[in-house]
């Protein structure tokens, strides 16, 4: 009865360990990128994994494969009216943003399904897509660590030596 009721302590310390976590430590660290765009204000939590001397663009991040656009928890952009990206309309809410980079394209997704871990379950939950875009990549600086910025008229993704960046404008 003891050695159960100390299993029990322990095990129930290691989950409040887990759970409290400190995000900042891991190897991605979290960040938020927060402005807005004709009256629509932004607001994008992610995770930011950094190139660490690897390939990314069509090497760790594989073309034609849908992303995270991030790392840990899939990527969440939150507006709080109604906009319009690349000219089509999107409600107000919180997304999942997902992105399948390619070379010469690159499809930017936003998902009505919240919490997902990564972009392992996406196959389930792509009928929750509520917005697809298409937009062309460019060419950047070396940016060591994935980072998304919200701009004057666009959200910014940029890694390695790639720039992506998708029209906001108030719907």
């Amino acid at each position: 009865m003891k050695k159960t009721i100390v299993l029990t302590v322990v095990l129930a310390a290691l989950a409040c360990v887990a759970f409290t976590q400190d995000k900042s430590k891991r190897p991605s660290p979290p960040a938020v990128a927060e402005g807005a765009i004709d009256g629509v204000k932004i607001k994008i939590d992610y995770s930011q994994p950094g190139a660490k001397g690897r390939k990314v663009m069509g090497g760790l991040v594989p073309y034609g494969e849908v992303w995270r656009t991030g790392a840990n928890e899939a990527t969440i952009i939150e507006f709080d009216k109604n906009v319009k990206i690349e000219g089509q309309a999107l409600a107000a809410g919180k997304y999942t943003l997902f992105t399948v980079p390619g070379e010469s394209e690159w499809t930017i997704i936003f998902n009505k399904k919240l919490g997902q871990w990564g972009a392992y379950d996406y196959n389930k939950n792509k009928d929750q897509d509520a917005l697809q875009v298409k937009v062309k990549p460019g060419k950047t600086d070396f940016t060591e660590s994935f980072t998304i910025s919200v701009d004057k008229d666009a959200v910014t993704l940029k890694w390695e030596n790639t720039s992506v960046s998708f029209k906001v404008s108030k719907g």
